[in-house]
């Protein structure tokens, strides 16, 4: 097993292929940016010749010089029955202006006819020559051997020529790729074995998602001797995406022992990782090893009581370590206990005979018996918490609202929201169209407070859900709307009970906004 293993990302290319994702100029430009602030070593970053966008990316980075990173571009080997030279592909690489490469070939001889429709040798010869092309030309480039472990499977000597083909060729690391991500862990542990002796140059390893394995087999194969990881943030990618960054660096570093990121920079992880889905415009999974909103989340009362004497009890690592926090989730399981734990996370001092203790804990079992569920909206539960206690300023009231509705047979429907608020003494009165109430809820309350706090500018909704409470009640039943809100620094969620879903939304869309002003300490 190596001591050191480096990180390839490759969020902007392979990332890039996910569903919904779409990057422009310059969300690749700052994901780049952010990358390099965490010392991931190499970056890559898109084909140079395949669309305008790449291209102007590397004439751009061409450039710029980062503290950590190098940037990658990526490439095919050339065509069959065509000199490397002549190759468009291989050409529009070394245009790029890249010290670096990596280049991509068939392992599996199904592909070779079946996707080429060339000759195994003609393969060989088609990655020999386009490395050796590039290597001649004063680039390193690392081999992506595409497919390998199901070449492999099928045809073991033929999938080991190819990676020796590149090895001749010059290649600095043998990229070893489960591309259609249908291997298991102990396929992987016995092919690095049998292949690994007959080797000279190092190993990669380039994983997909989908069998949920990707970062199993990732560290599987760093156990193996694989020194460099490939993968991208958050496991964004095609189909069931790539290896997860987020889970495989912290594994690497803290699990096992691994140099790939400084102690500062892994602390770094849960910003990169937030960040990354807020470019991307994904919702952050509050599930995420390490960095989601659950990861270090206690809700049964037997646990709070154990995590507030020895957070081990229930923690595999500290959250600390890779820039998380523990959250305690406040519902009627979790006492006087979660309360104060919370309380404590919200630098607030109770104690179990402090008489607000025993008032916050009737108010929280009364507000759960009405519908509320502060377990999933912990900036609403803050908020209580903070006002029952004197703790929040007044940021804005509520004067009056109003939302109408118009629909005829032969438009759609058309929604306009008026709202008139105090700010600071001042009175608001706005109104603004979207596309149902609460978009135009947002927009108006957005108008409305824009002015005053500018910061709002930074956040907006990322879910909204609806949930009727009492089925026997019908059309009359009371709802809780539940929002979550984003901005480049993490999410929060808040809600709103109600028989009327206007005042349902409204509340929780309230407190979205005062919990950004909040957390963003606006005076």
């Amino acid at each position: 097993m190596p001591s050191k293993v480096k990180i390839l990302d490759t969020t902007l290319r392979d990332g890039a292929q996910g569903e919904g994702i779409i990057y422009s100029l310059d969300d690749k430009v700052r994901i780049t940016e952010k990358l390099d602030e965490i010392g991931i070593h190499y970056i890559e970053a898109g084909w140079p010749g395949s669309n305008p966008k790449d291209a102007m990316f590397f004439e751009k980075m061409a450039k710029r010089r980062f503290k950590n990173s190098r940037i990658v571009a990526f490439g095919s080997t050339r065509r069959a029955q065509i000199k490397a030279a002549k190759d468009k592909n291989l050409n529009d690489i070394l245009k790029s202006k890249v010290a670096i490469a990596t280049i991509f070939g068939k392992s599996w001889l199904f592909h070779v006819k079946e996707v080429l429709r060339t000759t195994p040798e003609e393969n060989l010869d088609m990655i020999f020559d386009s490395l050796q092309f590039l290597i001649k030309n004063g680039l390193d480039v690392f081999y992506d051997a595409e497919h390998f472990f199901d070449g492999y499977k099928d045809n073991p000597e033929y999938a080991l020529k190819t990676l020796i083909s590149a090895e001749n060729a010059g290649a600095k690391y043998l990229v070893l790729c489960d591309t259609n991500g249908g291997t298991l862990p102990g396929e992987i542990n016995k092919i690095i074995a049998e292949i690994k002796p007959k080797l000279k140059v190092e190993l990669g390893i380039h994983c997909h998602n989908d069998s949920g394995l990707a970062v199993a087999n990732t560290l599987l194969a760093v156990e193996s001797g694989a020194a460099m990881v490939q993968g991208t943030i958050n496991g964004y990618g095609e189909r069931c995406g790539n290896t997860d960054l987020i889970p495989a660096i912290a594994d690497l570093k803290l699990k096992m022992g691994i140099d790939c990121i400084s102690d500062s920079n892994l602390q770094k992880l849960n910003e990169v990782s937030h960040f990354v889905s807020e470019i991307s415009n994904m919702r952050h999974m509050t599930n995420q090893p390490y960095t989601g909103d659950s990861a270090f989340a206690h809700k049964a009362g037997v646990h709070i009581n154990a995590v507030m004497k020895n957070p081990q009890s229930y923690e595999h690592v500290n959250p600390e370590l890779v820039g998380n926090s523990r959250r305690t989730l406040v519902s009627e399981l979790g006492g006087k206990s979660g309360i104060i734990l919370l309380a404590k996370e919200f630098k607030l001092d109770l104690t179990k005979d402090d008489p607000q203790t025993k008032k916050l804990h009737d108010l929280l079992q009364s507000l759960e018996m009405k519908g509320y569920h502060f377990e999933a909206a912990e900036a609403s539960f803050e908020l209580l918490l903070k006002k029952h206690l004197g703790k929040v300023k007044e940021f804005f009231k509520l004067e009056n609202l109003r939302v109408v509705v118009n629909k005829d047979t032969e438009k759609k429907a058309s929604t306009e929201a008026i709202i008139k608020l105090r700010v600071k003494g001042k009175i608001e009165h706005t109104a603004a169209e979207g596309d149902g109430p609460v978009n135009a809820l947002d927009n108006a309350l957005r108008k409305a407070l824009l002015q005053y706090y500018p910061v709002l500018s930074h956040m907006h909704l990322t879910d909204f859900k609806v949930r009727v409470l009492g089925e026997k009640e019908g059309t009359a039943a009371q709802v809780r709307v539940m929002i979550q809100s984003q901005d480049e620094t993490g999410s929060w969620n808040t809600m709103g009970v109600s028989e009327n879903i206007i005042e349902a939304s409204w509340q929780a869309l309230s407190d979205s906004v005062e919990y950004k002003l909040l957390k963003d300490k606006i005076s």
